[in-house]
């Protein structure tokens, strides 16, 4: 089994843009591929347990952390205020999706609107600052939520511009909108994994959302020494750019143990990226570090 799965990675071509660890990467997926899932070692085995077919549908979500981004959900459109960080690390994240998806769906990434034609859903949208460029750039475009307030922040400020005012906003899950058979061309969500509580049945709902062959952006945090000393201890108590509990370490993922729940919902990663932050001009780039923020982009089986 081993084997097969190293020689199914190497097959897809999986883009990790720093070397060593694309093969550390592949390494920790050989190894894990011949664990069942109760023996991967991480800091709470049960929220990568996928649930029985037949069992009723459950939602991934942490009630306290839906209770956290509901009381500064006013917030969301000021860019000097608790989400400043998102709104720096929005033209990045952009530019890493616009080169994945227009390369997957073979549409030029010069052209002003490359996503017409498209639908996108962007699960765990808030209060709509990627749903917005997503629209701009000529998708069709789907924003959910589970906190109401960040879904009635997100269509007033859409509604400001006649480019953004189609964007059809749910207060909802991604589970919910599985129940009911919807389908996109890309999925994404951008910092919402960490902030859930069974992140494998979150990305199967993730899988379930896409077409076969479709395409799926995700980014996340590293649950890295670093991570904690940048994330966590530099961003929320030093600087104060993010309010104090925001993240908790024990929630985030390695880039191996994404790429391995992520398999098992039948997302292939093809890419992934780190972001890195420079203090001298206070902007983020795409970078070969994953070892803090990184996104990755995975096609759906069935190409």
């Amino acid at each position: 089994m081993a084997l097969k799965l190293l020689s199914k990675l190497r097959n897809q071509n999986l883009q990790i843009t720093r070397n060593r660890n694309h093969h550390r990467l592949l390494d920790a997926a050989r190894f894990f591929s011949e664990q069942p899932v109760s023996n991967l070692s991480t800091p709470d085995d049960s929220k990568f347990i996928i649930k029985n077919k037949q069992q009723t549908t459950t939602s991934s979500l942490k009630q306290h952390e839906l209770a956290k981004f509901a009381a500064i959900s006013d917030t969301w459109w000021d860019s000097e205020g608790p989400f400043k960080p998102l709104h720096n690390m929005n033209p990045t994240r952009l530019a890493f999706i616009r080169s994945t998806l227009c390369r997957h769906f073979s549409k030029d990434p010069n052209c002003a609107r490359p996503f017409e034609g498209l639908k996108i859903v962007d699960v765990g949208c808030g209060g709509g600052i990627l749903s917005e460029p997503l629209a701009r750039m000529g998708a069709t475009v789907t924003g959910v939520d589970a906190v109401e307030k960040n879904i009635n922040v997100a269509r007033i400020h859409a509604d400001l511009d006649p480019e953004t005012s189609t964007i059809e906003y749910c207060c909802t899950t991604a589970e919910k909108l599985v129940e009911e058979q919807r389908e996109f061309d890309a999925v994404i969500a951008l910092e919402v994994i960490e902030h859930v509580a069974a992140p494998a049945e979150f990305c199967k709902s993730l899988a379930a959302l896409a077409y076969p062959g479709g395409a799926t952006v995700i980014s996340t945090i590293n649950r890295s020494m670093r991570a904690y000393a940048t994330a966590i201890v530099a961003a929320e108590y030093l600087l104060h750019w993010l309010p104090k509990g925001t993240h908790q370490w024990s929630s985030f993922l390695t880039p191996e143990e994404l790429v391995l729940i992520l398999q098992r919902a039948s997302i292939n990663v093809k890419e992934m990226a780190g972001f890195a932050y420079s203090p001298l001009t206070g902007r983020w780039s795409l970078s070969d570090d994953i070892s803090v923020n990184f996104i990755a982009y995975g096609t759906k089986d069935g190409q």
